[in-house]
């Protein structure tokens, strides 16, 4: 096969810009974490004192019947997640050049963020 075959209608486009949603979800989750730092900030300046009460009351406080704070830490600790995954995932594949050990590192960080995240639902919602 010639490079003159290669070029054209039947030329192999793989992975192209495919690293443009990566981008882009990884600054969308870095700005809902800057947000939700910012709220848990504000929050903590206006706890009349730093109990557990008081706490608590940061993730537990409702909008009507609706667990806003409850809400708003699950969405920041997903959009942590997703955006520690990318960050993984790309240093794996960038480091890490055999395929059966970079699989292996990516299905451990996989498991350890799915972990995390079901521990951290099973600890935030129910308090």
């Amino acid at each position: 096969m010639t490079t003159q075959e290669k070029i054209g209608a039947k030329r192999l486009t793989v992975g192209a810009h495919y690293g443009w949603k990566d981008f882009l979800v990884q600054r969308m989750t870095a700005v809902i974490m800057a947000v939700y730092t910012i709220v848990l900030f504000v929050g903590i300046l206006m706890m009349s004192g730093f109990t557990y009460e008081g706490w608590k009351a940061l993730f537990t406080f409702t909008l009507g019947a609706f667990p806003m704070g409850q809400v708003l830490a699950t969405l920041a600790f997903l959009s942590l997640a997703w955006h520690a995954w990318i960050g993984v995932r790309d240093i794996w594949m960038d480091y890490i050049k055999s395929a059966g050990l970079r699989l292996f590192l990516q299905v451990l960080t996989v498991l350890w963020l799915l972990a995390s995240i079901f521990y951290f639902v099973k600890i935030l919602w129910s308090i």
